[in-house]
């Protein structure tokens, strides 16, 4: 079964509960499917192949996307997303979602599947991912994971903490319990009950993350211990290979590993792909009609708040709802000051994030780090022939690689440097049309309510 939706509607078409309802049933359904460990890629007897999966991450802007798809074109591959925003339908600006065109041409998965008011996890995408995998594998093509959410690949990869799920009575008691702290907006009253019942971790979480903290409580309530009494597999990993070096890591994966009793074949080859160029573009995304401030307008629209949930708290989004909804205070006008500073919180957020994903990155022992500026083809050509390499020990040439440490100091600066592009919005008459927009929109939506 293919995760490919159909294709993604304009953001006016889904006002309704049955649209959000039919997203919630689509992948509920994906929930009940056979986990990945069930996959015909086990070793029987003396049997040598090996089923390969190919991951590629990176930070936003390296070039990903690209790379996969032009991968697929060489490989008979499939891709299946790795990136926690390109889920939800009518979340394509901000997320930098391929295009229709693109995913006709190769077949994508775990794009579009969700209503924004839904929240989706890394336990989610372990579950969907793998039996994604599994499906491609079964036709004969070859797996491709992309994206730049760390821990959705980290799971993916490692596996999950086998926690008992709770029961619909315990999930109903939970939302019962923290319903009214939601409702009031009243996180740090909400996380300080959580503590006392049990998991002092909840004040690490970030602020309003509500569907971690009912999974704390949850799990609390299902076993009587927090979260953090269950084992993360790749923690083990990691406390593993760090008595090795990162090439027993490397072999370590290329050989395989066990799953569930069943001996998967994994990966042969992880790629990390920097981000070569210093700055963020950032202006196409805030144009009115087809830029992010349209999408946020959406979210605004169906009821969401900023910062309530998974949807709402994706880069980009937050930001530009948040500035929306001040816009709605002043009765629809904004000025340019207002705009400039929504544009530096979006460039801020967007910088720190990056630099996040690096840092999350330079922890994985398993990633060949890939110089991004190098031409598409020698990346295609090396990652090709590392796919069929029967070895595993095809090295990343020289003219390729990436230093994923350094200790010089100017080098040191470079990696950290991620600044937003210059020229964008230079005078007050190059955001006029964005605050023109932002006046007409809100007329339009008072006209509305008027009727």
């Amino acid at each position: 079964m293919s995760y490919l939706r159909p294709p993604c509607a304009p953001p006016e078409t889904f006002l309704g509960p049955s649209s959000a309802l039919s997203f919630i049933v689509n992948r509920r359904e994906c929930r009940r499917r056979r986990p990945f460990s069930t996959v015909n890629c086990s070793v029987a007897g003396n049997s040598k192949k090996k089923e390969k999966v190919i991951v590629i991450s990176g930070p936003t802007g390296a070039g990903k996307s690209r790379l996969a798809l032009e991968l697929c074109k060489k490989l008979n591959g499939e891709i299946i997303s790795a990136d926690s925003v390109q889920v939800y339908q009518g979340l394509d600006v901000g997320s930098a979602k391929p295009s229709m065109s693109e995913r006709q041409e190769v077949r994508h998965h775990l794009i579009d599947i969700l209503h924004p008011a839904e929240d989706y996890s890394a336990g989610n995408f372990y579950e969907d991912g793998r039996q994604a995998t599994k499906d491609i594998l079964n036709r004969g093509s070859v797996p491709i994971v992309t994206g730049g959410t760390g821990l959705y690949l980290r799971w993916f990869i490692y596996g999950k903490p086998d926690v008992p799920k709770a029961t619909p009575a315990i999930s109903l008691e939970v939302e019962s319990e923290l319903a009214n702290f939601e409702r009031h907006y009243d996180w740090d009253a909400a996380v300080e009950w959580v503590t006392k019942a049990g998991d002092s971790s909840a004040q690490s979480l970030p602020a309003n993350d509500w569907y971690r903290l009912r999974r704390k409580l949850e799990i609390i309530k299902t076993t009587g211990l927090p979260p953090s009494a269950y084992p993360v597999p790749y923690e083990s990993f990691k406390e593993h290979i760090d008595l090795h070096s990162t090439t027993l890591a490397l072999a370590f994966l290329l050989k395989g590993f066990w799953l569930k009793s069943k001996r998967i074949w994994i990966m042969i080859s992880f790629a990390f792909f920097f981000q070569h160029q210093d700055w963020i573009s950032i202006g196409p995304l805030t144009s009115g009609n087809d830029g992010i401030l349209s999408e946020a307008r959406w979210l605004l629209d169906i009821g969401l708040q900023p910062n309530s949930n998974s949807a709402t708290r994706a880069i980009g989004y937050r930001q530009a709802m948040e500035y929306l909804l001040k816009c709605e205070e002043q009765g629809g006008r904004s000025s340019e000051r207002d705009f400039y500073a929504f544009l530096s919180e979006f460039q801020k957020a967007s910088r720190n994030f990056a630099k996040r994903q690096l840092t999350w990155f330079r922890n994985e022992p398993i990633y060949r780090w890939i110089d991004a500026s190098r031409p598409l083809e020698e990346v295609l050509d090396f990652i090709y022939n590392a796919y069929h390499d029967q070895t595993g020990k095809l090295a990343v040439p020289r003219s390729l690689s990436m230093k994923k440490d350094v200790s010089d100091r100017r080098e040191i600066a470079q990696l950290k440097t991620y600044r937003p592009q210059r020229g964008l919005f230079t005078s007050n008459e190059a955001c006029s049309d964005v605050l023109n927009w932002i006046s007409n929109n809100q007329r339009q939506k008072a006209e509305v309510i008027a009727k």
